[in-house]
């Protein structure tokens, strides 16, 4: 192993995105725990991780840690928190047991509330971790990585950090060493409500129609739809205290679509599995803040409803 900023990290929840970023900071030196479900555990125990890097020849075999129990992250003194933000404050509670009391978590999740749930379970500081990275689980133990990689991080009053600066850091020279950009924001609520932004716009018409980001860019139809939720969520944005701006915001998702052409949202991912998405925390939580606020949200609430009606043909 190399010398690191931190002698252990752990990744909880490790999906896709977990996975993908447990597999660069193993394959640099680093000591890596997953933490995720039997299936893809027990691939990895048996074969290493299988990781796809987009532009690279060939799958690599990364060999790291994994495991079902909470009791691996008892030594990890940064924990990388990756699980569906549905399942935020039960397994945070469920960790309160195991983690050390000097461990940082980082927060790489989708929406605004996961942080300030996290603090609520957990008395260890909490990072707020804007992630863009296109990823996916594609058999148990194989990672696809499609393009991009790189982190935003930033402090909130739920963070609870004493000393910000130098954790930053660390955390910037710990990503750095393998190979994953990692910036510090001056305003990260503003980066956050920008990726939910991002999410709600492409996310829930990606998986009602199962269709990658690039695909959708392609159809006149489908953009006329994407502006509509964009301006209801700058409107909701504004209205809670953060304004944005809609040509910047309008070009981020144009990037998205063009970076990431190929890949299908998260929510795509869910439901072509069957499994209930994250749409109560993207485009849910703009209907709620909208509703709370006065600002209407006819085209994001049309979102929730029909991925719900979708979810429901599920058979559990």
């Amino acid at each position: 192993m190399r010398t690191s900023p931190f002698e252990h990290i752990a990744v909880v929840g490790a999906g896709a995105v977990g996975s993908f970023c447990g597999a660069m900071l193993a394959r640099a030196g680093h000591q890596v725990t997953l933490i995720g479900r039997p299936a893809h555990v027990k691939a990895i125990q048996n074969h290493g991780l299988q990781l796809d890097l987009a532009h690279a020849a060939g799958v690599e075999t990364v060999r790291l840690d994994a495991s079902t129990d909470f009791a691996a992250l008892r030594t990890a003194d940064l924990v990388l928190f990756c699980v569906k933000s549905t399942d935020t404050s039960a397994l945070a509670h469920s960790m309160a047991a195991h983690v050390a009391p000097q461990a940082i978590i980082m927060s790489l999740q989708n929406g605004l509330e996961n942080v300030a749930l996290i603090a609520s379970e957990l008395p260890n500081p909490v990072v707020p971790t804007v992630v863009y990275v296109a990823t996916e689980i594609t058999a148990p133990g194989c990672i696809k990585h499609h393009g991009r990689g790189e982190l935003l991080i930033g402090s909130m009053q739920a963070c609870r950090l004493d000393n910000a600066p130098e954790a930053f850091a660390r955390i910037v020279e710990l990503f750095a060493s393998a190979q994953v950009p990692v910036r510090i924001s001056q305003n990260v609520m503003a980066d956050l409500w920008s990726k939910l932004l991002i999410n709600c716009v492409l996310n829930a018409i990606s998986g009602l129609t199962q269709t990658s980001y690039g695909q959708l860019a392609a159809v006149d139809g489908i953009q006329t739809t994407q502006s509509a939720l964009l301006r209801e969520v700058l409107a909701v944005a504004r209205a809670d205290g953060t304004a944005l701006d809609e040509a910047t915001a309008m070009q981020a998702v144009a990037h998205i679509s063009k970076t990431m052409a190929g890949q299908k949202s998260s929510t795509a991912q869910d439901m072509a599995r069957h499994k209930l998405s994250e749409i109560d925390h993207l485009n849910g939580f703009v209907v709620r803040r909208g509703q709370a606020l006065g600002v209407p949200t006819p085209v994001n609430q049309a979102m929730v409803a029909l991925v719900k009606l979708v979810e429901s043909t599920y058979i559990a």
